[in-house]
């Protein structure tokens, strides 16, 4: 299994830009499809994006598609999250996990990283 510990968050205007980084652990991370979820105040974890293990293939939720961009580099074991034209609806705690298609496929998750979208 792959720990993983995100970082890159932080307090931005609406309209701003912030890359997320989650650095796994293990000599197996390259082996994984991953993805990036969220979960805001009072709601579900949703999933964001998805990375193929070898970066080829990516996919995003209907919400994000076109503002953010998901990519990984092997050779550091980390998946990265582009995101752009930020809105106040993508606050929320960040987290990255392994992917089976949009569904994570570890239990246990990071501690994530806090994206607060003032409007």
């Amino acid at each position: 299994q792959v720990q993983m510990a995100e970082s890159g968050g932080g307090l931005v205007q609406a309209g701003g830009s912030l890359r997320l980084s989650c650095a796994g652990s293990g000599r197996t991370f390259s082996a994984y499809n991953m993805g990036w979820f969220r979960q805001a105040p009072g709601k579900e974890r949703e999933f964001v994006a998805f990375v193929s293990e070898s970066g080829v293939v990516t996919y995003y939720a209907d919400s994000v598609k076109g503002r953010f961009t998901i990519s990984r580099d092997n050779a550091k074991n980390t998946v990265y999250l582009e995101m752009n034209s930020l809105k106040p609806e993508d606050s929320a705690i960040y987290y990255c996990n392994a992917a089976g298609g949009r569904a994570a496929l570890f239990d246990s998750w990071g501690q994530g990283t806090q994206v607060t979208v003032s409007s």
